[in-house]
């Protein structure tokens, strides 16, 4: 993972100085001079108003849906582990955010399959008779992310810190929950979107 991060990081500055360079070879054998430095002013505007990098958390929950993949689903504290792993084979997600009793917007913590496994299974302790409270990672142990948080930025905060699934907090509101898998799937996305938006303007489609 941690090299697909490298890789993601340089590769806007990498295109874009192949793409300038082509574009500074070609222009002047296909273009008027009188049309040139117009052309290259309004191209360079329109390079500069989307970034590379550009996607935050917000865009992702957006994409998501409420209510998809399990970004909102929870559970309280006050829950069995039972219901809680049940809660997630239903939903066929990793992981719950965890609300005290009556407070939905307040984070407590997240349970994760991990913690089923590490703290019930293997220390041979019943779900049935187990709070969700007793094992979740409890709030001021997450590592946690804004809506306004760049995806890569927290890609990088999952691969470092080994976790699968990060909660969005925005002040002490509990927004939602992004996976590994939807920040992945978003930094990828937006480099698809960039590669093809750079061909085109290679191909004088601007």
């Amino acid at each position: 993972m941690q090299g697909v991060i490298r890789a993601v990081q340089s590769h806007g500055s990498v295109l874009r100085l192949a793409v300038l360079s082509h574009v500074h070879l070609l222009q002047p054998a296909v273009r008027p001079p009188a049309l040139l430095s117009q052309s290259s002013s309004l191209t360079s505007g329109r390079l500069e108003e989307k970034e590379f990098e550009s996607t935050t958390i917000a865009d992702v929950l957006k994409a998501k849906g409420k209510g998809a993949d399990g970004s909102w689903l929870w559970c309280t504290t006050q829950d069995t582990v039972y219901e809680a792993v049940k809660s997630m084979t239903q939903n066929n997600v990793g992981a719950l955010l965890v609300v005290k009793p009556g407070e939905q917007k307040t984070l407590a913590g997240i349970i994760t399959e991990r913690d089923y496994l590490r703290k019930i299974i293997v220390q041979g302790r019943s779900s049935k008779t187990t709070n969700v409270g007793d094992i979740m990672t409890e709030e001021n142990k997450l590592i946690t992310v804004t809506s306004d948080t760049k995806v890569l930025r927290a890609m990088q905060l999952m691969t470092d810190n080994r976790i699968r699934h990060i909660p969005v907090i925005d002040g002490k509101d509990m927004v939602g929950m992004v996976s590994i898998g939807d920040v992945v799937r978003a930094v990828v996305s937006e480099h698809r979107e960039e590669l093809d938006r750079l061909n085109a303007f290679i191909q004088g489609g601007y």
